[in-house]
């Protein structure tokens, strides 16, 4: 059984992309499938698939981007960790490189970009950051 697999999979697209990857695998979860929904909204990634590998256990493949061979994803860092939880109200959110990258933060009306989260006034708990 795995902790964090959030922060696992930040940590495979990370190594993914300093090697040079064009594709990562990861364990499915839902809160993995939320942030990478918005990873793709926010064009951090190109897309992804989730296979069922045999009853009940899937895997999500990850397609990650590149723009003239650097890695879109400059920086990605989890915040929120399961031993110490960060929430912010919506006038606390952090800034992300000067508004150049942004925070992924679960809501009560769902997961979503601090973008999102300014546009309808909620805040909620950090989940990570990429730039």
């Amino acid at each position: 059984m795995m902790t964090d697999p959030l922060g696992d999979m930040l940590t495979r697209i990370r190594n993914g992309q300093m090697a040079k990857k064009s594709k990562v695998t990861v364990p499915a979860s839902r809160i993995c499938n939320n942030v990478l929904e918005v990873l793709k909204r926010e064009g951090y990634i190109r897309c992804y698939s989730q296979v069922e590998l045999r009853s009940g256990v899937c895997e999500v493949t990850i397609e990650l981007k590149y723009y003239n061979g650097i890695p879109v994803i400059h920086e990605i860092s989890r915040i929120s960790k399961p031993g110490r939880r960060v929430y912010s109200k919506i006038k606390n959110l952090p800034r992300v490189s000067n508004g150049l990258g942004i925070s992924i933060l679960s809501t009560s009306h769902g997961v979503m970009s601090n973008i999102e989260a300014i546009a309808t006034n909620i805040g909620g708990e950090i989940f990570c950051r990429v730039f």
